[in-house]
């Protein structure tokens, strides 16, 4: 195949990757299987990145939010409920899909030592250590080959109205293959076939005053 030809081809995939990694917290679900078409606008540097798309509200006529999910306990529900109030595109489960989305792409991301990605999708803070962490992997000389199994659960487990400020705890319960090798390649650690079980409580935040619809990756822990 032509040099020229290949190059092409290998833009429009990374394009579109890059449509799938941006901006994906604070959709809303479609369980109707309807397509969602992203809007874009325009950075101050002219650059393009995709936001998400207009969400119908119950003032519009359309389906009001979903705000409950089962099994919150009291405090869940009043803090869901006060984001829902002043925040009238928030829908808790297409949040929780979208968390889930959010945790395979910063991942990845990590992995990948993708730091333009993670740029997109985390807090100044947490960008801060996934760069040190990558940063220390690169000066090591290793490269890691992980791959998310499965999510087998993602479960709200705090939220809260800060000010303007919604933030959403989200506990996941993972399985990931994890793989280290050295700058030649070779395995020393880890390994493809056993997945190790991760434990994981994220925290999302969203500037509800904000004109952004985008959720970012504000603190993490094991949990």
């Amino acid at each position: 195949m032509d040099k020229t030809v290949e190059i092409v081809i290998l833009a429009m995939v990374a394009a579109f990757l890059g449509l799938r990694l941006y901006s994906v917290l604070g959709r809303r679900a479609e369980h109707e299987e309807r397509p969602v078409q992203p809007r874009f606008e325009p950075k101050g540097d002219g650059a393009k990145r995709p936001v998400a798309p207009e969400i119908p509200n119950s003032q519009s006529g359309a389906v009001p939010p979903r705000v409950m999910v089962p099994g919150v306990t009291p405090a869940i529900e009043r803090g869901l409920k006060e984001i829902a109030a002043i925040d009238k595109r928030f829908d808790t489960l297409a949040f929780l899909d979208s968390a889930k989305a959010a945790y395979r792409m910063v991942l990845e991301a990590f992995w990948k030592g993708d730091r333009d990605a993670l740029a997109h999708l985390c807090d100044r803070d947490v960008l801060e250590g996934f760069n040190a962490a990558i940063d220390a992997r690169e000066a090591a000389g290793e490269r890691v080959a992980n791959r998310l199994i499965r999510i087998e659960e993602a479960t709200i487990v705090a939220a809260a109205l800060q000010g303007t400020t919604a933030r959403i705890t989200v506990r996941f319960l993972a399985d990931i293959a994890a793989v280290t090798r050295d700058a030649d390649g070779v395995m020393i650690a880890g390994s493809l076939d056993d997945a190790v079980e991760a434990h994981d409580l994220w925290t999302f935040s969203r500037d509800t005053g904000s004109s952004s619809p985008d959720w970012l990756l504000d603190e993490t822990d094991e949990g």
